[in-house]
């Protein structure tokens, strides 16, 4: 029979009474992801969601390297689905398991019985399959405890289903059972991955980027939408909301003093991003601040710049050093975009002696010199849109 591929659920297993809406969202998720695949079944029975080539031309390559990248899912694995039959279950094995059977040295056998009108129960079928090995493959040893090769055989309610060694999913919650959200992306290591991190708890993300020509590039513009590409493998498709941010950053340079001028300038970018959300329908934004890190990331100066906004503010990398940070880049493969050396509105105008800890009150005197409503209104009035779908 056919190779499939299988998700094993995590937390969605704990869901109680709403467990099966986080498992239709994981199969949407899953289903519009395939689409560049081919054509897949895609179902889920006993925690376990299975993903079928309805024909030859399916890329198993591909589609494997896609559902590794789709929250929700603890671990995945290739799999060979056979009859319901122990020999049937050993040539599977053979058969699937060749190139790891060969490269291995130490192996086991585990076996799951779901169909409880299978004669063997587990231990007894795993004894089977395993002295069966042993004799076939001499230079096999058996290891219970750190094998190489772990043979699992699953035994269903339409099939038994036979894989090696499952690999780990990306974990977390199905995009879009948390609601959804504006996250701010900037250009640099941080934002990505608070990004990433919000999506795995669930949420839909749209993205606001704020962007300073002539002051930034072109070039640094389209590092942040490679950034947006790079994140659609985990959070699906994105929206891309560019925000001119110019005109504001000279009236905060002109009307401002120059101590207050990030800080000011973050508060406009939690007011606009406010806008998105209310015209999006999003319940929230997401930042990359991480405590401490810069002078706009102190306590005082987070207090100052959320007090523009009733909407909860999640900051998940706030907690965490750099090379925490790096390490998630990295693994998502955004580090080596995001340190691409392009300028970002936020190195623009940066004050010699930024205010380390602000209060709210010089903050809102310091506003009583602009326009702030005209000032909004004409950056929201002026977003490009840019969508981006998933790889």
């Amino acid at each position: 029979m056919k190779e499939m591929i299988l998700l094993k659920l995590g937390e969605l297993v704990l869901k109680g009474l709403n467990r099966h809406y986080f498992e239709e969202q994981l199969m949407a998720n899953a289903r519009r992801r395939l689409k560049a695949c081919g054509e897949f079944k895609v179902t889920t029975r006993q925690s376990i969601t299975y993903v079928e080539p309805k024909n030859e031309d399916c890329d198993m390559d591909r589609a494997f390297e896609a559902m590794k990248k789709i929250f929700g899912a603890a671990g995945v694995c290739r799999c060979r689905a056979c009859e319901k039959d122990k020999e049937a279950m050993l040539a599977a094995i053979q058969e699937f398991l060749a190139g790891d059977l060969a490269a291995a040295k130490t192996f086991k056998v585990e076996c799951k019985r779901s169909d409880k009108t299978f004669p063997l129960n587990s231990i007894q079928l795993a004894q089977y399959l395993g002295g069966e090995l042993d004799d076939l493959y001499p230079h096999l040893t058996a290891e219970m405890h750190h094998p190489d090769l772990t043979v699992y055989v699953e035994v269903r309610d339409d099939h038994a289903f036979v894989h090696g060694n499952t690999e780990p999913g990306a974990g977390g919650l199905p995009v879009g059972m948390a609601g959804r959200a504006v996250s701010l992306l900037s250009g640099g290591i941080d934002s990505p991955v608070a990004s990433w991190m919000m999506a795995k708890r669930g949420l839909e993300l749209d993205m606001v980027h704020f962007f300073s020509y002539p002051y930034t590039s072109e070039a640094a513009k389209e590092k942040v939408l490679e950034l947006a590409r790079i994140l659609t493998p985990w959070t699906g498709r994105l929206v891309v909301h560019v925000v001119p941010f110019t005109a504001i950053q000279e009236e905060l340079r002109r009307s401002c003093p120059e101590e207050l001028f990030t800080i000011l300038m973050r508060r406009f970018m939690m007011r606009i991003s406010a806008q998105v959300a209310q015209r999006i329908g999003a319940g929230a934004l997401v930042t990359g601040e991480s405590l401490g890190q810069v002078a706009s990331q102190t306590m005082e100066a987070m207090r100052c710049t959320g007090a523009v906004t009733d909407l909860p503010i999640f900051r998940p990398v706030v907690g965490m050093d750099k090379e925490e940070i790096v390490r998630i880049s990295r693994k998502i493969g955004a580090f080596e975009t995001s340190i691409l050396p392009y300028e970002d509105c936020c190195t623009v105008f940066t004050p010699k002696h930024p205010r380390l800890k602000p209060t709210l009150a010089e903050c809102v005197r310091a506003e009583e010199a602009l326009d702030v409503e005209g000032l909004v209104k004409a950056a929201v009035d002026g977003i490009e849109r840019v969508f981006i779908a998933a790889k």
